[in-house]
């Protein structure tokens, strides 16, 4: 008893406090390196908010953000809007089916569907840009999309879109006036959680963007193959915040749901 108590009181929140420690502490270390004035993250310098004005002035830097957030929020419309219409308009039968199939894009190595992808883009001679990124991220998203709104649409009561319909309204106008505003919870998760995964992703960016279509995890992968300079910390940070005020609001909106359906 006495062992199993020291356990419990000591040896239990020491691990747990390294396991956190482990998480964490890089994280750490990154915020504070991107304020280090030295050209050297191992060596600090001065406190200094430089790096970030550079990064602001930097038109190779904005150029790689326009074009991540040009694919990540044309990306977060086509899952979205195309996952939602599939779930609504095919019919029960093979939904029920079939939707299993999109937990495979979550099953299969990304690094796999990009080499695919790329194969089939090639097979076609379809030039590759954003245009072909997009695809690509539309195709992962729709391996979140579909089964958050699928299900909540299976938990909806079916008797609200049958009196809609009953009332004389198209399926359309059932879709955009009854199932539309119901599932727009899950609709506004799956949309940040395709949003954060698309901006961040690297391995569809590196095969299917070309050259010419640089975005901003190719753009950081490029200037950290010569070392971690202090601009990528703190564009590294940046990402790090923006990342985090996606996921409280991923989170609040999963806590806002569960006290709804309380």
């Amino acid at each position: 008893m006495i062992a199993s108590g020291v356990f419990e009181k000591y040896i239990v929140p020491f691990v747990v406090t390294l396991v956190f420690l482990f998480l964490y502490l890089p994280i750490v270390f990154l915020i504070i390196s991107s304020f280090n004035s030295g050209a050297l993250n191992y060596e600090w310098g001065s406190f200094t908010t430089s790096w970030y004005r550079e990064l602001f002035t930097s038109v190779e830097v904005w150029g790689a953000v326009k074009n991540s957030l040009i694919v990540a929020t044309t990306s977060v419309f086509l899952s979205v809007s195309m996952g939602s219409m599939l779930v609504f308009f095919l019919p029960r039968y093979w939904l029920d089916r079939f939707s299993a199939l999109f937990y495979a894009n979550l099953a299969v190595p990304e690094v796999v569907l990009s080499v695919g992808l790329l194969s089939f883009f090639y097979f076609f001679s379809v030039p590759l840009g954003l245009v072909t990124l997009i695809v690509g991220h539309t195709l992962l998203g729709l391996g979140y999309v579909v089964p958050v709104v699928y299900n909540r649409f299976v938990d909806l009561d079916s008797s609200i879109m049958e009196a809609s319909l009953d009332l004389g309204a198209t399926p359309l106008q059932t879709f955009l006036k009854v199932v539309l505003p119901l599932m727009m919870p899950a609709l506004v998760v799956s949309g940040l959680l395709v949003f954060t995964i698309s901006f961040d992703d690297f391995i569809f960016a590196f095969f299917c963007s070309g050259a010419s279509s640089q975005t901003l995890p190719i753009y950081i992968y490029s200037m950290i193959r010569s070392g971690a300079t202090p601009e990528i910390t703190a564009l590294s940070a940046l990402l790090l915040g923006m990342s985090s005020i996606l996921v409280l609001a991923f989170l609040s909106l999963q806590i806002r749901k569960m006290g709804g359906v309380r």
